[in-house]
């Protein structure tokens, strides 16, 4: 038996654990500051690469959404631009991931001049070595805003999001073997676009985003949310979820972060992000400037515990993604204060006391 199935509904022990952790000197940074990009590593034939779909350009405007694809050879420590990502319009909050030699890239949004955002139903695979996509089976309901989790190197789960007019409950699961769609078990709690996540094996873990309050007298609220959930993929068939909720994360809900599993340390990593929910020129919902949040946030699933961990350097915000390279966790682009965009690649390293 699983030992999660012998946890009451909503327990979770939460523990504060002041701690180090190492910035590693920064890596080669992107051909140009890039922010709202989503980002996914993969290896071919020996050749790690990491690769950074589309995004948002410095002016922050409608017209600074990005096509362009970014491919980072690893061991040549060399930026290439590839074909641009198809669909002939740049775009935001696309999602990213990784399964067998292939990178996915899934959905985001348009912006047009007039403000109007469109969430786009698209679905490409990506070859890194030779910088050519190829168009696979369209997402059933078009998301942007969304978290990808790969699991079984074959299937890649996306989590809520948005869909055009308001977020959605769903978990679409996508067969990157047979180039089709199910719908897994939705989420439990709001739905909610900007979270952030990772899985190990089959446990699921996401957190925090922005959900929709309905009011009586005004119009909709973006509100951020500050629940977590885990969730237990289920053996015999991977469409099933089996969804609990834990403890928050210490501190305030945070939008937008950085994240992944991590399956050598049975964890979820979170770097970065709001704590002030913002449209996509880092502009608050509320009108205020957002900033970046400072601290690492790390969730335990052995100790099924949190530790919030000291950072060294800038933080970030405006993230799609936390890459995995080696032993290191990179950061690729996003905002810096003052909603300042960066092509700055940092690769964070967990100290042996972690």
């Amino acid at each position: 038996m699983n030992k999660y199935l012998l946890l009451p509904l909503g327990l979770c022990i939460s523990t504060l654990v002041s701690a180090q952790i190492l910035e590693t000197e920064p890596m080669v940074s992107l051909p140009s500051p890039l922010t709202n990009n989503s980002v996914t590593a993969v290896t071919v034939a020996d050749h790690d690469y990491i690769i950074s779909f589309a995004g948002l350009a410095s002016g922050k405007e409608h017209n600074d959404t990005l096509d362009v694809t970014y491919v980072l050879n690893v061991q040549a420590a060399r930026w290439t631009k590839a074909n641009p990502v198809p669909g002939g319009v740049g775009r935001l909050a696309s999602t990213a991931a990784a399964a067998g030699e292939r990178a996915y890239v899934f959905g985001g949004y348009t912006v047009a001049e007039d403000g109007a955002e469109i969430s786009v139903p698209w679905v490409h695979a990506f070859d890194p070595a030779s910088g050519d996509f190829q168009q696979r089976k369209s997402m059933p309901v078009p998301v942007d805003d969304a978290i990808a989790m790969t699991y079984q190197d074959r299937y890649i789960y996306l989590l809520s999001g948005w869909h055009d007019y308001g977020n959605v409950n769903l978990v679409q699961r996508y067969d990157t073997e047979t180039d089709s769609w199910k719908q897994a078990t939705p989420i439990p709690g709001p739905a909610v676009f900007g979270h952030a996540g990772g899985i190990v094996d089959r446990q699921i873990l996401y957190c925090d985003g922005v959900a929709i309050k309905a009011n009586a007298d005004k119009s909709r609220d973006f509100v951020a949310s500050d629940k977590c959930f885990l969730g237990l993929i289920d053996t015999d068939d991977s469409r099933r979820i089996d969804w609990r909720k834990i403890d928050a994360h210490p501190g305030q809900p945070r939008y937008r972060m950085a994240s992944t599993g991590l399956p050598d340390r049975n964890a979820v990593l979170f770097i970065g992000g709001s704590e002030n929910p913002y449209n996509y020129n880092g502009i608050g919902y509320n009108g205020e400037p957002s900033e970046p949040a400072s601290g690492l946030l790390l969730f335990d699933f052995g100790s099924m515990s949190w530790r919030v961990i000291a950072q060294s350097g800038a933080a970030t915000m405006d993230h799609r993604g936390l890459v995995n390279s080696g032993n290191r966790w990179l950061t690729v682009g996003g905002m810096l204060a003052g909603q300042v965009v960066t092509d700055r690649v940092v690769a964070y390293r967990l100290t042996s006391g972690q």
